[in-house]
């Protein structure tokens, strides 16, 4: 298994070594009719038609985690959509592009994790929606929030960014991380996407149709 960094920018390769000693960095035109199944190609986004070279490398077989110098949720999707296993920022850290590469070659999905907090939100909205005689969260996890902190974890549990949390409850992009810190120490769990998963919808049933 090869690692393939797309790009436009030279520059970049030594920083890429440290993740991937053996890593080859090229052109579109050359590495096209080298890969090989389970390669991983690195794309970014500043070569040209990166988004149509999707589809041509994960036709033959190679994973594709797309590279970004502005990561935008709506681009991640289109990324994904199109064949992309992974979405994250050009310069990011060699640690964290190994932890990309072992995701991605396991199966995995990689995206930043708000992106990915509000698909999950998003997922489990629609399920409770479709749920027949399910509550909508697992409202016992709640009994130890105080009545803004519940607020905040309700909106990230329905996907909402920080940003989007500060807006509709009328609050500071701080107050919300103070929030979540609170919250995420009473509920005893790590992240925001932990949170999402302790605080899932109970869901009894799930009608036949669905």
């Amino acid at each position: 298994m090869k690692h393939w960094f797309i790009t436009t920018d030279g520059n970049l390769k030594a920083r890429w070594k440290k993740a991937f000693p053996e890593m080859v960095a090229s052109k579109p035109d050359v590495f096209i009719n080298k890969t090989q199944p389970n390669d991983v190609v690195w794309l970014s986004t500043t070569v040209e038609g990166w988004s149509e070279l999707i589809g041509t490398v994960t036709a033959k077989g190679a994973v594709v985690v797309v590279l970004s110098y502005s990561p935008d949720d709506r681009e991640a999707l289109r990324s994904l959509d199109l064949g992309a296993r992974g979405y994250v920022h050009t310069l990011a850290a060699p640690e964290v592009l190994k932890q990309v590469a072992l995701v991605v070659t396991n199966q995995g999905v990689w995206v930043g994790q708000e992106l990915l907090a509000k698909v999950l939100g998003g997922s489990f909205k629609a399920l409770q929606q479709r749920a027949e005689g399910g509550s909508s969260f697992n409202t016992e996890q709640l009994g130890d929030l105080t009545d803004r902190e519940r607020g905040v974890a309700l909106a990230v549990v329905r996907g909402a960014t920080n940003k989007e949390v500060a807006r509709q409850l009328d609050i500071t992009e701080r107050t919300v991380k103070a929030h979540l810190s609170a919250i995420f120490k009473k509920l005893a769990v790590r992240d925001r996407l932990q949170l999402i998963l302790k605080l899932a919808p109970v869901v009894e049933r799930i009608p036949e149709r669905f």
